[in-house]
């Protein structure tokens, strides 16, 4: 159920960390290079609710998945992303109750465009009629193992769909 109140980040219009983009990126052309999509969270200050500077890398499952059932799992990790969500959900859990929410759940697209696929809606919303947690998404798209365009969307229960929102990007020392 969407708290917007609780979790503004679920409207868009999100600001992101120059070197948390960075990683994002870095992480879609190691998972390129292994023929899987990318996936994990990011996360920022409850005190920012537009604000993002960490990220989670999450465990592609897809291929792994393929391997031990290929009738059940015929797709791989090159098509989709399948991350442990009990895991997934105590990092929620976790993060409200340090003031680190998560905010956005990213995933890439290999030779594909930066784009909200009904694959993707279906993960999002997990079988009801809107998404179960209050995130935004981003999409990289990685073509020929470049990072070629990069998107974030949130849902719009007025349409009912999800919509491309806006990412900025923000220049600051994350220290070392």
């Amino acid at each position: 159920m969407r708290d917007v109140d609780r979790h503004p980040w679920v409207r868009g219009n999100l600001v992101i960390d120059r070197g948390v983009l960075e990683e994002v990126d870095e992480e879609a052309r190691r998972a390129y290079a292994r023929d899987e999509e990318s996936c994990g969270f990011l996360v920022g200050p409850a005190s920012d609710p537009s604000g993002i500077d960490g990220l989670v890398p999450m465990v592609n499952r897809a291929n792994a998945l393929h391997r031990l059932d290929p009738e059940s799992y015929p797709r791989t990790g090159r098509m989709y992303f399948d991350i442990d969500s009990m895991k997934f959900e105590a990092a929620i859990r976790r993060g409200e109750t340090q003031g680190r929410p998560v905010k956005v759940l990213y995933h890439s697209h290999l030779d594909a465009g930066a784009y909200f696929s009904p694959t993707d809606a279906d993960v999002a919303k997990m079988g009801q009629g809107e998404p179960p947690w209050d995130l935004a998404y981003l999409v990289t798209s990685v073509v020929g193992g470049r990072v070629d365009d990069r998107k974030l969307f949130v849902w719009d229960p007025a349409v009912g769909d999800f919509v491309a929102s806006g990412l900025t990007v923000r220049e600051r020392d994350r220290g070392i």
